[in-house]
């Protein structure tokens, strides 16, 4: 009888500690700039900025602003904008990472355009 209680203990502790909640750290950038015209040139092309979150057992990391947000001002301390610049062509990409389920990792990969409006 005590094994088994033994047993049930263990289990209901591995399933407390691999049971958790956790904030997703997402997000999404809008491209506000119209290329349609020939009004424009390109000041910078391929700009990228990188964040990165990581998980011990699903918690970690929560009290930060979204990863997509750091990612872009990432991107945007090497090159300033100017007046009549704006970011085009935005993407986002995310790259998951796990390690025996217990260790993750969240990576955020922001790509832009600069262009000046004349």
């Amino acid at each position: 009888m005590k094994k088994l209680l033994l047993r049930i203990s263990l289990m209901m502790c591995i399933s407390v500690l691999f049971s958790s909640c956790a904030a997703g750290l997402t997000g999404y950038m809008n491209n506000s700039a119209s290329l349609s015209s020939n009004n424009y040139s390109y000041v910078k092309r391929d700009l990228q900025g990188k964040s990165q979150a990581t998980y011990v057992l699903g918690i970690g990391e929560m009290n930060r602003e979204a990863i997509v947000d750091e990612a872009k001002q990432n991107m945007l301390e090497n090159h300033t904008l100017q007046d009549a610049q704006t970011l085009a062509n935005t993407t986002v990409n995310f790259k998951y990472s796990s390690f025996l389920g217990i260790i993750s990792t969240t990576k955020c990969y922001v790509t832009a355009d600069i262009v000046e409006f004349k």
